[in-house]
């Protein structure tokens, strides 16, 4: 028992490590297409990922830190208030993801549903953390300004996103790569 408790930790470590380096890179890889590259939120789909893949704790790490390592790696994105609210935004799709995907009844459409819900939340604290910092710095943030960033902007990552996470998380089900539920 201890033995397969030490390997699907080093699997989940491994995991998060592998959703880190893509989240590094999955943004050159969009960005060579301008017209769209942000639109498709390409660090949202490893935080996403590693929730479902090794938990909420770990999805929750890879979040929060991945913006912030890229901006200070890369320059993208801004850390300030781009890359702060992205992370907490990223933060609350790890935790979210991985923590309703182990909770919610293993019924058809669970991994659906706690995606949905992931991203709902994780879209609303990233509005929050935006009222936060204009707060602080005085500039203002509107309801418009919400539903641009956060749904009218991102609709091609949304679409993607409900796409592919869910496939890619079924097919390491049926692989035996997800480490535990």
């Amino acid at each position: 028992m201890a033995a397969n408790s030490a390997s699907a930790r080093v699997r989940k470590l491994t995991y998060a490590a592998l959703c880190l380096a893509i989240a590094m890179a999955l943004p050159f890889v969009t960005g060579q297409i301008p017209e769209i590259g942000s639109m498709l939120c390409p660090m949202h789909i490893p935080a996403l990922l590693c929730g479902f893949l090794c938990g909420g704790l770990w999805g929750m790490a890879v979040g929060f830190v991945s913006p912030l390592l890229r901006g200070l790696l890369f320059g993208m994105p801004p850390l300030f208030p781009t890359g702060v609210a992205m992370a907490f935004e990223l933060a609350v799709y790890g935790a979210a993801a991985g923590w309703l995907y182990r909770r919610l009844p293993r019924k058809r459409g669970v991994i659906f549903a706690a995606l949905l819900l992931a991203m709902i939340a994780g879209r609303i604290v990233w509005g929050i953390v935006h009222i936060v910092i204009a707060g602080v710095t005085g500039v203002e943030f509107t309801w418009a300004a919400f539903l641009g960033g956060a749904v009218t902007t991102a609709l091609p990552g949304i679409l993607l996103q409900l796409v592919l996470i869910p496939a890619l998380v079924v097919a390491m089900e049926r692989a035996g790569l997800v480490p535990d539920r």
